[in-house]
């Protein structure tokens, strides 16, 4: 798991089928300190988070599969909370 925070939103014409109703989040993930660290990762979102928002993301496969329902999904990474400050 990982902080991160919301830096923006991602819109896809065209998308796999098994993002479909999912609303894809840009994060940047960040370090210890709260700096960023590496690059932004793209983020699928059910908790309905917004811009400057920091989050804890998931980066586990298994878990992300068995949010959207389906093996083959390409993406890997989902918020799992937002952390209050």
């Amino acid at each position: 798991m990982l902080t991160g925070r919301v830096i923006g939103r991602a819109t896809a014409t065209a998308k796999h089928p098994s993002l479909d109703g999912w609303r894809l989040l840009l994060v940047q993930t960040l370090d210890i300190k709260g700096n960023a660290e590496g690059f932004p990762e793209l983020v699928i979102d059910e908790l309905g988070c917004g811009k400057g928002d920091t989050v804890l993301l998931t980066s586990d496969g298994a878990a992300v599969r068995e949010m959207v329902g389906v093996n083959n999904t390409p993406i890997r990474w989902a918020t799992l909370g937002v952390i209050d400050r």
